[in-house]
């Protein structure tokens, strides 16, 4: 059995109403060789993150881990400054190694529910996640430019607290198929390497 760790703030975290955080809970029914743990905490920055790595995240040596930061350090009450964000992005692949990561942008949002997040600014770090991915060479997914391409995408950001950030239901849908279909993706290009 294989090990996923999926490390972030409330968007990995979030219950929704349910027994589990719904990020695992969809991931464990689409990935079934994988052991999916959940290393999200609410209203964590990528300042919090490097605090908390080496508990949550390296001490499970896991085969893959997913990284979705970026929508506490954008917002306006909690601001980390663009190259801080970049450095510790940087610092974060290091640490759990390019191969092993999977760099997501974090999503946008509803302006009209979100009083602190602006898109225009979250579409700046998710340009950061980009260039860390190219300049590490870890795996990557634009959660980002997926959402705010679909038509009414609002809609898709509709969860149980309706802030315009926190999504429910088809925002983990599609979060999830995104990483589980990147994770097959990785593992078909690793056994393609064995043949």
């Amino acid at each position: 059995m294989k090990t996923l760790v999926c490390f972030g703030d409330s968007l990995t975290a979030r219950y929704e109403g349910k027994d589990s955080p719904r990020l695992t809970e969809k991931l464990t029914s689409q990935l079934p060789d994988y052991h999916v743990i959940n290393a999200g905490v609410s209203g964590h920055t990528t300042k919090d993150a490097l605090g908390r790595i080496k508990k949550d995240v390296l001490a499970f040596n896991a085969d893959l881990v997913t990284v979705l930061f970026g929508s506490n350090d954008a917002a306006s009450h909690k601001k980390v400054a663009l190259s801080t964000y970049k450095e510790n992005m940087l610092k974060i692949v290091r640490l759990i190694g390019p191969d092993k990561t999977i760099l997501i942008t974090p999503p946008p949002v509803d302006e009209n529910l979100q009083q602190n997040r602006k898109n225009r600014e979250l579409a700046k770090y998710a340009d950061v996640v980009r260039y860390v991915a190219e300049e590490t060479g870890s795996h990557f997914l634009d959660f980002y430019t997926d959402l705010f391409s679909r038509p009414n995408y609002e809609k898709l950001l509709v969860g149980i607290l309706n802030d315009g950030l926190h999504f429910g239901e088809a925002g983990y849908d599609i979060l999830s198929k995104l990483i589980s279909e990147k994770i097959h993706e990785i593992n078909s290009k690793g056994e393609r390497q064995y043949d």
